[in-house]
């Protein structure tokens, strides 16, 4: 075990030593990949915030610094210094949201470092300006849980309510997105995927009925249908959240009472516009639709995803039509569901066809009902690491020596965070 690592995560891979003493190789595993994010992406600012970059990359998406960093609110519920380090990644979360709602990475510094010049309103502090709901549901969560399981509420700063206000306004703008969104994004000699149509507006959806728009997955696709569904869900999750926090903190009755509305509005349009009827298999989510009666019905390996739904906390008006849609999702219906000699899981049109990523199989487990297919997902990600002792992005179902992204840190959180919870150890929530 490397002595740098703090004394409290030492201890959480004893620990799991002792309860995984018949399988070594998991703990193994478990310690390269832990240790790696700390190693290689996280960097101390000088003023006091945390910087995370997302692997190979030199940028920092909003939602992979959460989801890399989120395994370690075990071991800050009983170590400061790595509470602090947690706490100023969500300053600099809340201080890049206030800089631009819409981007989706930003960079260290101003230093005008991008992935493409694009069509839309760039600032030098912007890598990339993808409108994603779930780049602003991410750093919400993480403040909440960060509350939850260290008792802090230092995060909870003039920054953080500047940032929720913004996040407010985009989401009741882009309840509206025909009429009032000023957001537009334009990507010359690309992929389809890396731009939107209409002028950088995106295909038409309808207004006003209380679903959210995003440009983009999680994935940084574009949506085929504006009304991106798992995003939408992890909306009701986070307002929720932050109705809570306000009545907490106090003084916000305003906030309170607008997010708790709000996410109440966008549940009900989830269950109104959201499913649709599959013969022979019932009611189910949609992954998109677009308000005028169309679905796509698919899921993506990227969280937040139909997959994840139990994982990210939303509840269901019917658990039917929730199961009935983790049946299609994982069988050959979704059309980006793969099964090889080696790996069988969700993909992405993010990557390669027959590409199953390690994201999507490490969901599977932590959203399986029995500890057996839980212990079962931990195997088949620790077989198909490609003889790297780390996880990666897309894995071709035949052969796991072949992949894309060797240095992944979402992934390699993704692992910890089932094995950890296989043996036990919850984020509270």
């Amino acid at each position: 075990m490397k002595e740098t690592l703090p004394k409290s995560i030492q201890e959480l891979i004893l620990s799991l030593r002792e309860k995984l003493k018949d399988e070594p190789e998991i703990v193994d595993m478990f310690e390269r990949c832990y240790s790696n994010t700390l190693d290689t992406t996280v960097k101390k600012m000088e003023d006091g915030s945390t910087y995370v970059i997302t692997g190979d990359i030199p940028a920092m998406w909003l939602r992979d610094s959460v989801a890399q960093l989120r395994p370690y609110l075990v071991p800050a519920q009983n170590d400061p210094e790595l509470a602090d380090l947690i706490a100023g990644l969500i300053r600099r979360q809340f201080m890049c949201i206030n800089i631009d709602p819409y981007a989706n990475a930003f960079n260290e510094g101003p230093n005008g470092n991008c992935w493409e010049k694009d069509e839309t309103d760039m600032g030098p502090w912007i890598w990339e300006r993808k409108y994603e709901i779930d780049s602003l549901c991410y750093p919400l969560q993480f403040s909440y849980l960060f509350w939850k399981n260290t008792g802090r509420t230092d995060q909870f700063d003039e920054v953080f309510w500047e940032g929720v206000d913004k996040i407010l306004t985009v989401f009741e703008t882009e309840m509206n997105h025909e009429e009032k969104s000023p957001y537009s994004f334009i990507r010359k000699n690309c992929s389809y995927t890396d731009t939107l149509s209409r002028d950088g507006k995106g295909a038409q959806v309808k207004s006003g009925i209380g679903l959210i728009w995003s440009g983009f997955r999680p994935s940084d696709d574009s949506c085929r249908y504006g009304y991106l569904i798992p995003s939408n869900m992890f909306a009701v999750v986070v307002l929720n959240y932050l109705k809570e926090i306000a009545d907490f903190v106090g003084g916000k009755e305003e906030i309170a009472k607008k997010a708790e509305e709000m996410a109440k509005t966008v549940k009900q349009a989830i269950e109104t516009y959201g499913t649709t009827h599959i013969w022979g298999l019932g009611d189910v989510y949609a992954y998109e639709v677009d308000g005028f009666g169309q679905y796509n019905l698919m899921d993506d390996a990227n969280v937040p995803s139909l997959l994840a739904m139990s994982y990210l906390g939303y509840e269901p008006e019917s658990q039917e039509v929730a199961d009935n849609t983790r049946k299609l999702i994982l069988s050959e219906a979704n059309p980006f569901y793969y099964s090889g000699t080696k790996l069988s899981g969700i993909g992405s049109p993010h990557t390669p066809v027959r590409y199953v990523w390690h994201i999507s199989k490490a969901i599977e487990g932590l959203t399986a009902p029995t500890k057996e297919e839980k212990h079962q997902m931990i195997h088949e990600l620790m077989e198909t690491d490609g003889g790297t002792g780390l996880m990666h992005e897309g894995v071709f179902v035949d052969d796991p020596t072949v992949y894309t992204r060797e240095w992944f840190s979402w992934a390699n959180a993704m692992f910890c965070e089932l094995v950890m919870q296989y043996c036990g150890y919850e984020i509270k929530k």
